[in-house]
């Protein structure tokens, strides 16, 4: 059974409010089931892009699963579902699911024994791999590096997963590539459960540190990232948000009589 979305407040999108041992079992449903299924996440950056890129919001109106990932998502969410304050190991940063949050609990997933690592240098890829392989002994954990991608190499990623035939691809070409692929090459895609991960390679190689975990309960993610990447960074934290602010107030605009 598909998990029922709730609408966000403010942003006027809508996500899948999910904790980690939820999100285990909706995994190991998908797989049982071995048809196509997207899981993608919502932060700041996507609902910019959902506000302003017809296709990127269409990518998220067809995906299965759409997690709670940045901390303001998962604060305005919370703001208007209070229930979760109430019910045992609730409270909204529980439900707020970064790629690297749920990735190691891949182990609890059901009959999951084929995985596809799609994205990121071929060094991060290699390790993701390994990493990937304690979480899953047993299973055949293969990668595929993203590293200079273009027509080519998207072509050759396809048909390698026409080959493999994962049951779960992590697709971590970064925001938006990675959901153009997903939905430009929808219809050529073998039946897998597709999670876009954006830079969780990386950071589940150990390459890209992670931030303390307490800082992100905190919902102060950005500033461990600012600090570490500011050329990357720097846009989305002073300027998208002021973006994201005008969009939302045309949206408002045009819908008054």
């Amino acid at each position: 059974m598909i998990p029922v979305r709730q609408r966000v407040p403010v942003l006027d999108v809508d996500a899948t409010p999910l904790r980690v041992g939820e999100l285990v079992s909706v995994l190991s449903e998908f797989v049982s089931q071995g048809s196509t299924r997207w899981i993608v996440g919502h932060n700041l950056h996507s609902v910019t892009l959902c506000h302003s890129k017809q296709w990127f919001r269409d990518v998220y109106d067809r995906s299965d699963v759409v997690l709670l990932d940045g901390a303001p998502v998962v604060m305005l969410w919370g703001l208007k579902h209070r229930r979760v304050l109430n019910t045992p190991g609730g409270g909204p940063m529980a439900y707020r699911l970064g790629s690297t949050d749920w990735l190691p609990a891949l182990g609890g997933v059901d009959g999951l024994v084929r995985v596809a690592v799609v994205g990121a240098g071929r060094e991060a890829n290699d390790g993701a791999l390994r990493r990937l392989r304690q979480i899953l002994p047993g299973a055949v954990v293969e990668g595929r590096s993203g590293e200079g991608w273009d027509p080519e190499l998207e072509r050759s990623a396809v048909a390698w997963l026409k080959e493999f035939r994962p049951q779960l691809v992590l697709l971590g070409l970064g925001m938006p590539l990675q959901e153009s692929v997903l939905l430009r090459r929808a219809d050529e895609l073998p039946p897998a459960v597709y999670c876009t991960v954006g830079g969780a390679i990386e950071q589940l190689a150990g390459i890209q540190k992670l931030a303390p975990r307490w800082l992100g309960r905190l919902g102060l993610e950005w500033a461990w990232r600012l600090v570490l990447h500011p050329g990357k960074v720097a846009y989305r934290v002073f300027v998208e948000p002021w973006v994201l602010l005008g969009l939302l107030l045309r949206r408002r605009i045009r819908r008054q009589p």
